[in-house]
């Protein structure tokens, strides 16, 4: 009858979210409670923001320190129901294995020369240098896109683009000009701060650049050897008339002969009828 598959999830450094499923023993109307404590709070406190959705319950309660630092007391979490019949679960959770930083908002590209600036807005809620970014970007062509893997500004040609980097910007060299590139970042704790594997969701995809038709190409690929063919034609023609122009042609001197030679015998024969 006890809740299993209890996982929780520290959001940001400002949320806890926790869910599980109820008992295999458990009936349907079993009305499960969730109660947390760490040291500082003087009381347990009562989860009041839960949700049930296809069995799955749900529990979010704030989990904010004073003071932001990398180390953390353990939480204490009891899940029980009034019932006598239902068990209580207990666990304890060290909130460093649990955060999960918030997605990066605020993506902006901007291009200069050959270069693509990628920029995006910080977590408020980590400690300095406690986070790195991934940023993945592609060719919008997919029949020629490339992943370019960076890591503190060593390149590597692979298959799919990420780039990790402790600031919030970074710089993309030699893009094609006449590409579209798309962009997208996440942030990852980094292991001296948290022991967390968990990274926040990729952000929406920001666009740069235009990505060339095919259409266009094919229409270029035909334009063009017709066009040639077609000057080349025109300047033969061309070329032919100027040639006869400049260079007219000599009359042949036996063709003058024959004509004033049948033109006098044509004469005489006149001459003789009358």
């Amino acid at each position: 009858t006890a809740a299993v598959d209890l996982s929780c999830v520290w959001h940001n450094l400002e949320y806890m979210v926790c869910t599980w499923r109820p008992g295999e023993n458990a009936s349907s109307d079993t009305n499960y409670t969730l109660y947390y404590w760490f040291d500082g709070l003087e009381n347990s406190k009562k989860c009041s923001n839960y949700s049930v959705d296809q069995g799955i319950f749900t529990c979010i309660f704030n989990l904010s320190f004073l003071k932001v630092t990398n180390t953390y007391s353990a939480i204490s979490i009891l899940i029980r129901d009034d019932s006598e019949e239902i068990r209580p679960v207990c666990a304890n959770k060290n909130p460093t294995t649990l955060v999960k930083p918030a997605t990066p908002r605020r993506v902006t590209l901007s291009k200069i020369n050959d270069e693509i600036h990628v920029e995006w807005s910080e977590s408020e809620t980590f400690p300095e240098k406690c986070l790195f970014y991934e940023v993945e970007y592609r060719n919008g062509d997919l029949d020629t896109a490339q992943i370019i893997k960076v890591i503190f500004h060593y390149l590597q040609l692979t298959d799919f683009f990420f780039c990790s980097v402790e600031n919030n910007y970074t710089l993309i060299p030699s893009v094609d000009p006449n590409s579209k590139y798309i962009f997208k970042v996440r942030a990852k704790p980094k292991p001296e701060c948290y022991s967390s594997k968990l990274h926040s969701d990729w952000s929406e995809e920001k666009s740069i650049g235009e990505k060339m038709d095919s259409t266009f190409y094919f229409v270029l690929i035909i334009a063009i050897p017709l066009t040639v063919a077609i000057s080349t034609i025109i300047l033969l023609v061309y070329l032919k008339r100027l040639k006869i122009l400049i260079l007219p042609p000599i009359p042949d001197p036996r063709e003058i002969l024959k004509r004033m030679f049948g033109e006098q015998n044509e004469d005489s024969q006149v001459s003789k009828k009358l």
